[in-house]
């Protein structure tokens, strides 16, 4: 689709579509996210002290903050933002009404009157002042996960307490740094996004003039670094002159989803270009093959370009999502199916792989590679878990986690220019003001969907389809018959006057596929990754007859699918790969052995099984990998 000119600013095109997942892989997941995850990290904010940390702020001498980082509150937000969706559903346990309703109450009484609120400075005793130390002080950071929890609640609950508390926020940041105030920027990107959708929410144009502030302020001196440089900020140089996604992944990712947002709003297109820019230079040479940003665990940071070692993959939880925000951003402003597809591979990779199959233990960090003795741990920790963990102590993962899953029905489907884009597949219901339908899907395992209209306009309406990049040999049917319909620009549009009964049929065939990388990834050269639709695989010593690291995959893979049983995989009806492969013969005891003047050839030939990557972890601590050497 063409791109947005100026004066056709894309938010004026854009409908909300109404979509309820009810079926499939993503209805599981969001089944497990009620049933263990939302319980779960509730327990564990009240264990933390979250909860204290704002109520202890009701008496004259209040007790000790609790927790080592002054941003605890945001993990409170983001799962009030979470609990707006829970709760709209009308099926949410009391408990989870009782957490709202106390945190909300508790956020309206420790308010200060100026509209200032953070639980680790409004604390007499607190070791710095508020605004003090924007670089890590995180208060508007706080802010912004503030605001979209209180814009959720208003948009799903009809509920507006919280929206007073963060408009009240946001007007004292307003009066404080707008235009021709003083000149800041918060040393953790995110408000942007957030005062933009409070600008929506709101129409005061106040707030999206501070988003554009704030992206337009970095980069020129006004934020006080320390621990590291300006870059980890991304603060080194103005946004629009950044030649690379760098620095903090998260905050990369919601800096770009925040301007992303000013451009919708704005039609700046220098911004625009950018982001652009930006984002095509990231997935060309900074993305893992799951969709994960970030390969330094030093300072949690993306690294240059084709850095990106398989067990030292930092690919944050937090980055993940971040990423997606973007992408779904940089399709609402273009129309392009490119920004869904890596959407789509993070969504069931880099974001998935971060929750366990039970729902209450988190990967903060997602390596594509396990060796045998590894453990879970930053470089201050003294040991380390051999998996997933159920807290952490910087606990942002979980609780965005949390958010993400309810809101899973937000990025399936768009109107835009009288045309429904279906952007992903699953079983659901969709409305728009123009059409109604149902949604049938088995996706990621399956690639049939189909689709029946039970209304639709009297006029000619399109449906558009996005073919994936992977998908070759897609074919579409309206009932029964072909749609006569090209894939172009990743996407098959049927026009056509619609009657009630109209049935769609999408099919994207699904073979296994081998993936390479590119020449200068020094860390995966000679070998190859499995995929099947957007699902990356791995192999996991439980499952594999040899040392994963001697296995061998053929230069034309050999690989059959299969439904998981509860010995291989943690999902019941996942779809497996049966692989044949080899074993290379036993290395050298030395570590930098003289190279021998033939080749050795693989002595055995085995079948091992490879699993979705965002299943590996769920069993025993044994060793796992996503690239294999191959032959």
């Amino acid at each position: 689709m063409p791109h947005i000119t100026d004066e056709e600013l894309v938010s004026e095109h854009v409908k909300p579509v109404a979509v309820r997942i009810v079926g499939g892989l993503l209805h599981a997941w969001q089944l497990r996210n009620s049933a263990a995850t939302v319980p779960h990290a509730i327990e564990r904010l009240r264990a933390a002290g979250n909860v204290d940390n704002l109520s202890r702020l009701l008496v004259d001498d209040p007790p000790p903050y609790r927790g080592r980082y002054p941003f605890l509150d945001t993990d409170l937000y983001k799962t009030l933002e979470g609990l707006a969706y829970e709760l709209a559903t009308g099926t949410a346990a009391e408990p989870v009404r009782e957490f709202y309703e106390e945190v909300v109450g508790l956020l309206e009484r420790v308010q200060a009157d100026d509209g200032y609120l953070n639980s680790f400075f409004q604390d007499p005793a607190a070791a710095k002042k508020p605004w003090e130390d924007l670089a890590w002080g995180h208060e508007l950071y706080n802010l912004g996960h503030l605001i979209q929890a209180a814009v959720a609640a208003a948009r799903h609950l009809g509920d507006r307490r919280l929206l007073a508390v963060a408009v009240k926020f946001a007007d004292l940041v307003v009066a404080r740094y707008g235009e021709g105030r003083e000149e800041a920027v918060c040393g953790h990107p995110e408000v942007e996004m957030a005062l933009v959708e409070l600008f929506r929410e709101t129409g005061e144009r106040a707030y999206l003039t501070q988003a554009r502030l704030f992206v337009d302020r970095r980069g020129h001196g006004h934020l006080k670094h320390s621990i590291f440089t300006a870059e980890y900020f991304q603060d080194h140089l103005p946004f629009r002159n950044l030649p690379s996604v760098t620095g903090h992944a998260v905050r990369m990712a919601y800096l770009a989803a925040g301007a992303t947002d000013v451009y919708l709003e704005t039609g700046d297109r220098s911004l625009f270009e950018a982001l652009e820019r930006l984002w095509d230079d990231m997935v060309a040479t900074k993305l893992y093959v799951t969709g994960g940003l970030g390969s330094r665990h030093s300072d949690e940071a993306i690294g240059d370009r084709y850095e990106l070692p398989s067990e030292r993959a930092y690919s944050e939880t937090c980055a993940a999502i971040g990423t997606m925000q973007w992408a779904w951003r940089m399709f609402l402003a273009t129309g392009g199916a490119k920004y869904l597809d890596v959407f789509e591979r993070i969504q069931y990779n880099a974001y998935a792989v971060g929750l366990s199959a039970e729902g209450t233990a988190f990967f903060y960090d997602n390596p594509l590679q396990r060796r045998p003795d590894h453990e879970q741990r930053s470089g201050a920790e003294d040991g380390g878990d051999p998996l997933r963990r159920p807290w952490f102590g910087c606990p942002c993962c979980p609780p965005n986690i949390v958010r993400w899953m309810t809101q899973l029905g937000d990025h399936v489907a768009a109107e835009r220019d009288g045309a429904l884009l279906i952007a992903a597949y699953a079983t659901a219901r969709i409305d728009t003001e123009a059409l109604g339908l149902t949604m049938e899907s088995d996706y990621p395992w399956d690639g049939d969907v189909r689709l029946v209209l039970d209304r639709a306009p009297d006029e000619p309406y399109t449906i558009m389809l996005r073919v994936p990049g992977w998908a070759k040999n897609v074919t579409v049917t309206v009932n029964g018959a072909a749609a006569g319909a090209t894939a172009r620009d990743g996407w098959l549009s049927v026009e056509r006057v619609w009657q009630a009964g109209d049935e769609v049929r999408l099919s994207l065939p699904m073979p296994v596929r081998a993936h390479g990388s590119h020449p200068h990834l020094d860390a995966t050269r000679g070998a190859a990754s499995l995929a099947r639709g957007p699902l990356v695989y791995c192999v996991e010593q439980q499952d594999c007859p040899v040392d994963v690291d001697d296995l061998v995959l053929p230069r034309i893979v050999n690989a059959n699918i299969a439904k998981s049983n509860a010995d291989i995989a943690t999902s019941e009806g996942a779809v497996v790969l049966q692989v044949e492969a080899a074993t290379a013969p036993p290395p050298s005891a030395e570590l930098y052995p003289e190279l021998p003047q033939e080749p050795a050839s693989p002595e055995t030939t085995v079948t091992t099984t490879f699993v979705p990557y965002f299943m590996w972890g769920n069993r025993s601590p044994e060793a796992m990998r996503v690239w294999v050497r191959n032959a």
